[in-house]
């Protein structure tokens, strides 16, 4: 008998700021009038492979649509879903607990499965303390739903199910270990967007136009730093997963010509991993005749000039790099295997290809002082990139950052509502309280404010100054004047 499945992101909304959490890899609170969206990459792939194996589904994105929780829930209720596969994360635990509750309410039938980024729910205590949840689903579950809802259908065996929290015939709670990562991203269906809002996923760095495309080439990232939680709790490895090239390139034909898209922007962990990978896919590009501009998120250390080059007569307008210090001691400590100096190179190369810079930067990271946060603010001023974004480094638990800040005795809370990275620290360091890496993140965004109204003023001398050289550099000239011309047409800046 096919399956009803109902997949939802519910609503996230406290006052004053609303939630990100599916396709966000720090859900955290955005202040309400921002834009910024992520698409819900893991559900829409889970429905879609649910699709495929011939179950009938029904996708709600709540944060997407702006909805009240009371819609949100009663759309689910009136699909009647057998089963229902909410994404859940830390700081919206609270919440995803009550929809839940409410939809079981009214659904008794109703299997309950939890899935997404929350350490403490892959155990098997979490069911015990949350009998309104039945299931929950550990790290990257798109393709492992499609094995509990089969199970589910036949009343099969769950101890055969990978990476699953479930009771057993007796009502006792247990767990089976993980299974095998996605390796083949190939062999997957594209996500299902028929559900979706499609023209309101925002994240435009570096002023990509909208409506954007996003999508993923890759999943996985081979480096180990100890904040980024996908590769340590969702994925639980370091492996990277490549797609094929055209199979990227026939998603975004298929795409644009459904939803009319203006530019696409890739969200992966690090899509710039691969030299020949990235010139083949350009070269995919040029040979279709896309042409729409795109963005990355990326390395600043993993492509040369060669490769920035290719990715530019591609089309890519924007690239994205997480710097997160500009102290080097301090991304070192954080195991970034970045150097700086590097990070200027790559930036300067950009620009100097006529490609625009989105950067982002974090407050807390083991060794923080006053000196380097004034360091980060006057290095990111420095390499003065077109879009930038700060956050307060947020120990997801199960990431060596938690663990870290937990042995040394910095963890100020274990409320997870607080842990939405953006607005509240849940860390100290031996020199700054939570409340200093707070002001840090304001004063930050203050004096980046001013940095960007003083810009137009800055461009205007240094164009001055090209057009006496007698060899200066076309395509810096054009960035510049471009920039410059950005203040007189409306061109909306790239989001988180």
């Amino acid at each position: 008998m096919v399956k009803k499945v109902f997949l939802g992101n519910g609503p996230w909304l406290v006052k004053g700021y609303y939630g990100v959490r599916a396709g966000s890899r720090w859900p955290h609170l955005e202040e309400e009038g921002n834009q910024y969206l992520p698409f819900p990459f893991y559900l829409a792939y889970a429905a879609a492979i649910l699709e495929k194996s011939g179950h009938q589904t029904l996708t709600i994105d709540g944060v997407a649509e702006r909805i009240q929780e009371d819609e949100y829930v009663k759309r689910a209720i009136a699909f009647q879903p057998d089963v229902c596969i909410m994404e859940a994360s830390t700081a919206s635990m609270p919440i995803d607990l009550r929809q839940a509750q409410r939809i079981k309410q009214a659904c008794p039938h109703t299997k309950i499965v939890f899935c997404g980024i929350h350490l403490d729910m892959y155990r098997p205590g979490f069911l015990d303390e949350n009998p309104t949840v039945d299931f929950v689903l550990k790290g990257e579950y798109d393709l492992v739903a499609v094995q509990l809802v089969d199970a589910i259908e036949s009343n099969g065996d769950f101890s055969a199910v990978p990476n699953l929290v479930y009771r057993d015939a007796s009502g006792s709670a247990r767990e089976t270990e993980r299974g095998e990562i996605i390796m083949d991203l190939d062999a997957l269906p594209w996500p299902l967007r028929r559900d979706l809002p499609m023209l309101s996923y925002w994240d435009l760095p570096g002023g990509i136009p909208e409506p954007s495309l996003q999508l993923w080439a890759s999943r996985g990232c081979p480096f180990k730093c100890i904040f980024c939680a996908w590769p340590q709790i969702m994925y639980g490895n370091n492996k990277y997963r490549t797609r094929d090239p055209k199979d990227i390139a026939d998603e975004i034909e298929w795409c644009v010509k459904e939803y009319g898209f203006r530019s696409f922007y890739f969200d992966d962990d690090t899509f710039n991993i691969g030299n020949k990978r990235i010139k083949t896919f350009c070269d995919e590009l040029n040979r279709r005749k896309i042409g729409l501009p795109w963005a990355a998120m990326s390395r600043a250390d993993t492509s040369d000039h060669d490769t920035f080059k290719a990715m530019r007569d591609a089309g890519l307008m924007a690239i994205k790099f997480g710097v997160e210090s500009g102290s080097q001691d301090l991304v070192d400590g954080a195991q970034k295997n970045l150097d700086l100096k590097k990070v200027e190179e790559s930036v300067a190369l950009c620009h100097s290809l006529g490609i625009n810079v989105h950067l982002t930067f974090s407050f807390g990271l083991p060794g923080e002082t006053w000196e380097t946060v004034r360091k980060t603010i006057n290095f990111a001023k420095h390499l003065d990139p077109e879009t930038l974004q700060f956050s307060i480094m947020t120990p997801f638990p199960g990431s060596s950052f938690y663990r870290m800040q937990e042995e040394a005795g910095k963890l100020l809370t274990k409320d997870w509502s607080k842990y939405d990275g953006g607005t509240t620290s849940v860390v100290r360091t031996d020199d700054l309280s939570g409340e200093d890496l707070e002001k840090a993140l304001r004063m930050a965004y203050n004096e980046w404010d001013w940095h960007k109204l003083m810009r137009p003023l800055r461009d205007y001398r240094h164009l001055r100054r090209l057009m006496k050289r007698p060899r200066h550099s076309w395509h810096t000239f054009k960035f510049l004047a471009k920039r410059q011309l950005r203040r007189f047409v409306h061109v909306q800046p790239g989001g988180a």
